[in-house]
């Protein structure tokens, strides 16, 4: 009888994959960069941390009962494709197929936040809520909700995308072609285009060398922030505000139990992110609706998504 579940976090920088056994354990995982430029060498790189956690960890394929993953961005849940990934260079790809005619098992895929989210609500900080607004803060600007005890993913799986509500019409560009969105600010990317522009300007950060080639590594942001580096310290204050400011519109739009915050900037600055966004939240939310509302942070930190693919799978599977 398969035994195992493998699940997988593909993320903008990174693939992540641990297995799980009947218990719920992780007994075994492993991390690979995944900075990419197409689709096929994407594959390739989520293929080999599968391949590999296969023969590291000692089991046999015959053991393996499915595998999950996330993808960020808009995926069709029901058929397994990745519609498009800001990210990420996949477009239309039919993941659940390619990785079926791999390995031979069930194969699940679904959008990261929306995973993570769920992985906190059946084994994390948000477990009996049944209400959650969930922010993960990464490379870019997730969100995942849970509605009446429901994962709640809107018409072609494409709700909850919070980091592409327009704040400011005249605000930074984002990946998405639009301006000012809460991704634009607050994400990685977000705090990284702001830290180059005021290097370009001839400011000096700490930061400079982390971010002159893409977004910077979380525990660079803290090491800069303990450091009190001036630029980083703007760019987290930038980066709250306008989080804080989403928060509260959606506080005022979905009245939820709990609002949860996740994802690797987070898990390394997370109780400097919260600190911040209680300063200024209850000025954008009504006070009836703030008093009902729970803020915190996710407790399983990079596994968060890790547990929503496995909740997945046992729901899929019910």
């Amino acid at each position: 009888m398969a035994k195992y579940n493998i699940c997988l976090d593909v993320g903008g920088t990174k693939v992540l994959g641990a297995i799980f056994n009947e218990k719920r354990e992780i007994v075994y995982r492993l991390k690979k960069r995944s900075k990419s430029d197409d689709t096929q060498n994407i594959e390739k790189i989520i293929t080999s941390v599968v391949e590999e956690m296969i023969t590291e960890s000692g089991i046999k394929k015959s053991e393996i009962n499915a595998i999950a993953s996330c993808a960020p961005g808009v995926i069709d849940q029901g058929r397994g494709i990745v519609l498009i990934t800001p990210n990420l260079p996949m477009r239309n790809y039919d993941m659940k197929s390619a990785m079926e005619k791999r390995f031979g098992v069930p194969f699940y895929v679904g959008n990261d936040v929306n995973l993570g989210v769920l992985g906190e609500y059946k084994y994390g900080a948000a477990r009996g809520y049944r209400n959650v607004v969930g922010f993960f803060v990464g490379t870019g600007m997730g969100g995942g909700l849970i509605l009446n005890g429901e994962l709640f993913t809107g018409n072609g799986f494409k709700a909850a995308e919070y980091g592409h509500m327009v704040l400011d019409p005249e605000g930074p560009l984002c990946n998405c072609g639009q301006r000012g969105c809460l991704e634009a600010f607050s994400s990685k990317q977000g705090m990284s285009s702001y830290i180059r522009q005021q290097v370009s300007r001839g400011r000096e950060s700490l930061m400079a060398e982390a971010v002159q080639d893409g977004v910077f590594r979380s525990k660079k942001l803290k090491k800069a922030l303990e450091a009190k580096d001036t630029v980083a310290m703007e760019a987290v204050d930038r980066a709250c505000h306008w989080l804080a400011v989403a928060t509260g519109s959606l506080m005022n739009t979905l009245s939820p139990d709990l609002v949860l915050y996740g994802g690797g900037v987070i898990e390394a600055v997370g109780d400097v992110f919260l600190k911040k966004v209680l300063a200024e939240v209850d000025r954008y939310c009504w006070p009836q609706i703030r008093e009902t509302v729970d803020i915190k942070i996710a407790d399983l930190g990079d596994d968060s998504v890790l547990y929503g693919d496995l909740a997945m799978i046992e729901e899929a599977q019910a």
